[in-house]
């Protein structure tokens, strides 16, 4: 009974939501629609499984260790955010749109952490996805429309990429039930359709190349829509690689180099366009895409490496339930701060989940990271030698970005909607205790030892001096657009088009028109001025970085 109401209630309140007769009742219960969820996390028995062979294909639902902490930290957000949304938006005439896509969203994501067959878990995908566009689009804004273009855009590519993998997938295991359909299939090895999985889930994952949406919706979202969309619907697509990726169960070697490669560069390439913002919840986009790059290299090395899959597991599952968590207090926070300004008590919140995302001691963050690097120890060469140092000023490049977040927080108040500090204050506390009860005794003695302290220290220290050093300088950087390489490509292709238009007869007798090679030089120069040349440039090292990065791993 529990499981129905996880699932419908939001779909119910929904509807009540939209019809005018029960619409005022909708919206206020719509806050207490991810409460089942979160009770379902908590109390459900160890194993727990639902048959019912009348729905789709043949649909099973349940709980596994897995489905378990993803469905506790999605539901929690989503709780959180619910109650965040209802003063959030207590002015908006619209609110009753955004409350019904929030709720619909809303039972997509839950169902996707209780699917245990292949139609069920691609049908509350779907709804998830496209769901969350009126959410991506409920400012109507130019930006808003524009940024929602993209997301369908990269949303139906991304569901294309999945049902075609899925098919290839159930055809090679002749099943559709997890998790036998990935072990059946791990053993025909159907590498066609695991790389259309890693390519379709990366979409939603932030993968770097397939990240464009990300940096463009977050900001133009309502904050408690930035809140979801960050910390529990891109973790949908950690848990699809999760679910149908034959982790633990056979190598592939070469989609693991390629994982781990890519995650690697996540990792810095988040961090240096996300230091090119100027808006904060651009920022914290780009900061995403940075820490999802930790996971994405982690499912990358189970690949590599079947055998250290037991302990890459639950390194994932705390990574993603600290950084779910942070980055849902982070974009609360954007809001309060808002609202509020920049208060002695805000910023002392805000500190905390920057402070978890840069992995400074005694927080989720040192938990997270530290469970991570004794996972990725067993590697094959060359990564034990290039993982340590590389992760180590990844973290130091996170610690700059959350310097640099809390630097473009707004110093006034700017805002006159009412804030619901409750659901802020509880997503905090949830930052600061939840890891700590799941994580296990070891990596907790390891944390809080000398060598862990300093470990943990380290990045964060020099972080601090260096923005200490670029403030006092007024150092601002180079101003790079939201969407990087996708408006990069946009405009690109727009001066071409320029370049090849016919130009207008102007005289038989006089030419005045210049060389073409000049002409070329001209237009190239002017389509540089929209971006900062610094900034193309910065992409250009990144993506020479990823070359390196993958010629290394392969030689």
């Amino acid at each position: 009974m529990i499981l129905s109401a996880v699932l419908l209630l939001p779909l119910l309140l929904a509807g009540l939501a939209l019809l005018p007769a029960t619409r005022l009742m909708g919206i206020r219960l719509a806050p207490w629609a991810a409460l089942p969820g979160l009770a379902f996390a908590l109390a459900a028995p160890g194993t727990y499984t639902l048959d019912l062979p009348w729905l789709l294909l043949g649909s099973r639902f349940g709980l596994d260790e897995t489905g378990r902490l993803f469905l506790l930290f999605t539901a929690l957000l989503w709780l959180a955010a619910g109650f965040y949304a209802r003063s959030y938006l207590a002015g908006d005439p619209r609110r009753h749109v955004f409350t019904a896509f929030f709720l619909v969203t809303l039972s997509g994501n839950l169902g996707v952490c209780l699917a245990q067959d292949a139609a069920s878990f691609y049908f509350a995908f779907a709804v998830m996805t496209f769901a969350a566009y009126g959410l991506v689009v409920h400012e109507s804004g130019s930006e808003a429309r524009r940024a929602g273009r993209i997301y369908l855009v990269m949303a139906v590519l991304g569901e294309a990429l999945l049902i075609a993998g899925l098919l290839l997938l159930a055809g090679a295991a002749q099943t559709h039930f997890l998790p036998e359909m990935a072990r059946a299939a791990a053993m025909e090895m159907p590498s066609l359709a695991y790389g259309f999985l890693f390519l379709g889930f990366g979409v939603k994952a932030g993968v770097p190349f397939l990240h464009m949406w990300l940096p463009l919706a977050h900001p133009v979202a309502p904050t408690p829509a930035s809140a979801v969309l960050s910390g529990a619907m891109i973790k949908a697509g950690l848990l699809g690689w999760l679910r149908f990726l034959p982790l633990g169960e056979a190598a592939m070697p070469a989609l693991g180099t390629v994982m781990l490669s890519l995650g690697l560069f996540a990792t810095f390439f988040g961090v240096v366009v996300g230091l090119g913002q100027r808006q904060p919840k651009t920022l914290l986009a780009y900061s995403s895409v940075s820490q999802m790059g930790f996971m994405t290299l982690a499912v990358g090395a189970g690949l590599l490496l079947p055998k250290a899959w037991p302990l890459l597991l639950p390194a994932i599952g705390l990574y993603a339930l600290h950084h779910g968590l942070a980055k849902g207090a982070l974009f609360l926070g954007v809001g309060v701060a808002q609202r509020f300004g920049r208060k002695g008590w805000v910023m002392a919140g805000l500190l905390l989940p920057a402070l978890a995302l840069a992995g400074a001691p005694f927080t989720s963050g040192a938990l997270a990271k530290t469970e991570l690097k004794a996972a990725l120890a067993g590697l094959p060469a060359p990564w034990p030698e290039l993982l340590p140092w590389a992760l180590g000023l990844a973290a130091l490049g996170t610690g700059l970005l959350m310097a640099r977040f809390l630097l473009l927080t707004p110093r006034e108040s700017n805002q006159e909607n009412g804030i619901g500090l409750l659901p802020w204050l509880a997503a905090l506390a949830a930052v600061a205790a939840l890891a700590w009860m799941q994580a296990d005794a070891a990596t907790v003695a390891a944390v809080l030892s000398e060598p862990g302290l300093k470990s943990a220290a380290w990045p964060v220290l020099a972080a601090i001096l260096l923005a200490y050093a670029a403030w006092r300088g007024r150092w601002r950087g180079p101003a790079i657009p939201p969407g990087d390489a996708l408006m990069w490509l946009v405009r690109a292709a727009a001066s071409l088009r320029r370049i090849s238009a016919p130009h207008p007869f102007q005289s038989k007798i006089t030419f005045t028109r210049a060389p073409v090679h000049i002409l070329w030089t001209r237009r190239v120069e002017e389509a540089l001025r929209t971006w900062p040349l610094a900034g193309s440039l910065w992409l250009i090292v990144l993506i020479a970085l990823f070359i390196l990065l993958l010629g290394v791993a392969t030689t």
